[in-house]
């Protein structure tokens, strides 16, 4: 009896790597054994049940997919791609994802593999090294984010003075902040035309989002609404691509603040 079509995409894992290595052409049986580390008598049988379910299609010793193989792995690859992304589902589970908007939402499989970044107690203060570091190294720098830290106002001048853009957005209740607490750091700031400060209308329900010439850092909140310093670091272009839309997205909700 033939295997059902989900059994033979999902049941084995030298199946699945096989139709995905096919997704760009036909490739011979030495090319895909060293692709997939394994050896041909492992490998045939798998083939086998792909041939059989008119998926895979083969000459000589070269495989391809079938007109119906080459649907089907264009239908699943979007939705491997968004499985990896969300592989620790601990994570992604317990957060609030509705600062996303419907059409981002659906290509959030554009992070592509990320790194959970879980700070020890003695750093879950800190901004994260690696973004900094990045940052100082970047021609821009854009943030979403709903908190202030001590650190921004040094973080911001550093950045500019090696001519970095500098983007931030934060919400109306972090500005009536800076205005009563921080008025002096921020007036400073404003006087760069490198630094671009608004406030947002649209409701924020995250911490941040920051991103630069290398990195993306996500940092939502918990699902209860409790914070953590647990955020998601992303670093491939089309993650990169993803948040810049992401940004515009409340960015043209914003009103730019030129004096404080």
């Amino acid at each position: 009896m033939k295997k059902a079509l989900l059994d033979v995409l999902f049941r084995s894992e030298k199946r699945k790597h096989v139709l995905l290595l096919l997704k760009d052409g036909a490739r011979g049986m030495e090319d895909l054994l060293t692709s997939l580390n394994t050896t041909r008598q492992a490998l045939l049988p798998q083939i086998k049940v792909l041939e059989e379910s008119y998926l895979v299609d083969h000459y000589d010793d070269t495989y391809e997919l079938t007109t119906i193989g080459k649907l089907i792995v264009d239908e699943i690859t979007p939705f491997l791609s968004t499985l990896e992304v969300l592989n620790d589902i601990d994570y992604w589970g317990t957060r609030r994802l509705d600062f996303i908007p419907p059409h981002l939402f659906k290509r959030i499989n554009q992070l592509q593999k990320c790194e959970i970044v879980r700070p020890s107690s003695v750093d879950i203060h800190d901004l994260n090294k690696t973004v900094m570091k990045t940052s100082y190294m970047s021609e821009f720098q854009r943030a979403l984010c709903t908190f202030y830290h001590p650190d921004f106002p040094q973080f911001f001048s550093g950045l500019m003075q090696n001519s970095a853009d500098v983007y931030f957005v934060t919400t109306p209740e972090v500005v009536d902040k800076l205005r009563t607490e921080r008025i002096a750091d921020f007036e400073e700031l404003l006087k760069n035309e490198l630094f671009h400060f608004y406030a947002c209308s649209l409701k924020m329900d995250l911490l941040a989002i920051v991103f630069n010439n290398y990195h993306l850092l996500i940092r939502p909140l918990k699902s209860d609404g409790e914070i953590d310093s647990n955020h998601v670091l992303c670093s491939n272009p089309s993650a990169l691509e993803w948040a810049n839309e992401l940004f515009d997205y409340y960015l043209k909700e914003s009103v730019l603040i030129k004096e404080i």
